[in-house]
């Protein structure tokens, strides 16, 4: 299944940013490299054209929960807006914040 048709699965740029923020608060978590890069790279496949990440780097890379979610939210682009939005609310519900521990070891704590 490729993915680079889901740039163009977004309401607006505003809706595409809080998925981006929702990826990147709560499901890429730095204490697990491997997985965090491939989420980042997901991150990442939600604005370009070309194929940044493939399902099968995500299968292959991302646990079993996180994949779960990812997959709901393919489903939630390629279906509707307003899916999209019920994705944000379920995973900012579901999944906490996570604490930056790089940025915070920069001395940067809020």
């Amino acid at each position: 299944m490729t993915l680079t048709d889901l740039r163009s699965g977004f309401r607006d740029d505003d809706q595409r940013r809080r998925v981006q923020d929702v990826i990147h608060d709560r499901l890429a978590d730095d204490r697990e490299p491997q997985e965090c890069r491939y989420l980042m790279r997901f991150w990442w496949q939600l604005v370009m054209s070309y194929t940044e990440v493939s399902m099968d780097d995500l299968v292959l890379n991302v646990g079993e929960s996180k994949l779960d979610v990812i997959e709901k939210l393919i489903g939630a682009i390629r279906s509707s807006h307003d899916a999209i939005d019920a994705w944000i609310e379920a995973t900012q519900q579901a999944f906490p914040m996570i604490q930056d521990r790089g940025w915070t070891a920069l001395g940067n704590d809020g």
